[in-house]
């Protein structure tokens, strides 16, 4: 990291990289405890994907609501109140250790949680026009590789806790990680009274909460994942509501004078839109590779919770390797490239697998898609740093988490139904085909974009030229 005087130091960038770890941890670490949970509970193997769900859902519709109020409000004011909301609903299960009270715990988990990514991105625009230069690279590596590290070490400190103290343990771990975020925060991110406006005059300003809209949002989004994830009964109407709730969204923000979702915006920056998409696809493959091979390392090739979590290690390692790489260039074209192939590969690779193949060639497996992780989180950052416009940075890069949120309930609607009655070697391969469409579409699309290819996404300038430093309070 740079030098404290720059204003990107190690106080100012820890506090960032803290909170939204926190939600990659949780959007994981369940992944090791659903059979113990069910088992405990009475509750059936498909009834209780619905953990994973719920907190899916709820950031989902929650991160661009949060990225709003950090637009309105300021990133610190948020930021803080998501972490208390985090560490509040993380002690539900020790009054009420049911699946109930696990299912409201997720779901207020992820309300909370989504408060971080669009307040560190806020924070990180705003702290660049207050000193008056761009961020560093090395610090969006530094987010990308905690929320990497995170969400692959969520596996095996999912383990460690269910085996040691029981399943309620990966939901009262919140309470003392939200506290210390909350700590730091209050310590060292700047106050948000005295942030300076940015370029076009909107995160100093205060405007108002678009509720419509916002609703709108809800139910859209709400609608196609609860069908997608097949949780309502004779659900085939919901579609029609989606479309419904999308084309009242569309008519109502083209008309409002403060969108919640300025789809003007996102129409007049395809750029955005497509850095949108390549999340979604890449991810996809990431959340089925950490759902689908968890299920199947437990139920088919015989390892133990703690070893399915413990496997996921070398995708930790080279996640971390290949966003610390990445950080140190320049271009963004190549990384995402790369991001969109490796799991192509690794999606061919997971076709030969069988329940007696060596350990080392399934490490293999699960390793090869690190790397991607590092590659895409990193670029795509990068990306939406410079597309997104200053007075949209909360709600951008909230939507930006959404499309990730996207990817990975469309991998649970794909891992609930093929391993709900086991996971075997040929439900293996399915996945391992999915992932290798998915991922080719991604490489089609990074390669084929022209904004790219121009080397700069476009997007309004992070800092205005003639923005004078001295001016700006520190």
């Amino acid at each position: 990291m740079n030098r404290p005087a720059d204003g990107f130091g190690a106080r100012f960038a820890l506090p960032l990289v803290l909170g939204p770890a926190l939600n990659s941890i949780n959007t994981t670490m369940i992944s090791v405890a659903l059979v113990p949970i069910a088992d405990a509970t009475g509750t059936s193997v498909s009834q209780v994907v619905l953990l994973v769900a719920g907190l899916y859902l709820a950031s989902a519709v929650a991160q661009p609501v949060m990225g709003k109020l950090v637009d309105l409000y300021g990133p610190r004011k948020i930021y803080v109140t998501g972490m208390a909301l985090a560490a509040l609903a993380g002690l539900v299960p020790l009054f009420a250790p049911t699946f109930a009270g696990a299912l409201v715990s997720r779901i207020v988990v992820g309300v909370g949680t989504s408060a971080a990514y669009p307040a560190a991105m806020a924070s990180i625009r705003v702290q660049a026009t207050r000193v008056g230069r761009e961020p560093p690279r090395e610090l969006f590596s530094a987010l990308s590789v905690s929320s990497l590290t995170s969400a692959a070490v969520g596996p095996v400190l999912g383990g460690v806790l269910v085996a040691g103290f029981g399943w309620p343990a990966i939901f009262v771990v919140n309470a003392p990680y939200g506290v210390a975020a909350i700590a730091f925060a209050l310590r060292w991110l700047p106050g948000d009274r005295d942030r300076p406006r940015v370029a076009d005059g909107g995160a100093g300003g205060r405007g108002s909460l678009d509720v419509s809209g916002l609703v709108l949002f809800a139910v859209a989004v709400g609608t196609a994942l609860v069908f997608a994830l097949g949780l309502w009964p004779g659900r085939y109407w919901l579609p029609a509501v989606t479309a419904v709730a999308v084309a009242a969204l569309v008519f109502w923000e083209r008309r409002h004078p403060e969108p919640f979702l300025d789809v003007r915006t996102l129409t007049a920056r395809p750029a955005l839109v497509r850095t949108y998409a390549r999340l979604f696809l890449v991810y996809s493959c990431m959340y089925l590779v950490i759902y689908g091979m968890t299920q199947w390392l437990q139920a088919t090739a015989g390892y133990t919770a703690d070893a399915a979590g413990w496997m996921q290690l070398p995708a930790v390692v080279l996640a971390g390797v290949a966003a610390a790489l990445v950080s140190r260039g320049r271009g963004i074209r190549l990384p995402l490239l790369l991001a969109a192939a490796i799991p192509a590969a690794g999606g061919l690779l997971l076709t030969t697998l069988s329940h007696d193949s060596p350990t080392w060639v399934i490490l293999a497996a699960i390793a090869l898609f690190g790397p991607p992780q590092g590659l895409a989180a990193v670029s795509n950052q990068v990306a939406l740093y410079r597309q997104a416009p200053d007075r949209q940075m909360g709600v951008s890069a909230g939507m930006s988490r959404t499309a990730v949120q996207l990817g990975a309930i469309a991998a649970s609607s794909v891992i609930g139904p093929l391993f709900g009655r086991g996971a075997t070697d040929a439900d293996l391969h399915v996945v391992g085909w999915i992932i290798t469409a998915l991922a080719a579409a991604a490489l089609l699309l990074t390669a084929t974009d022209p904004a790219l290819r121009r080397g700069r996404p476009p997007g309004d300038p992070p800092v205005p030229p003639d923005h004078d430093p001295r001016r700006s309070p520190r």
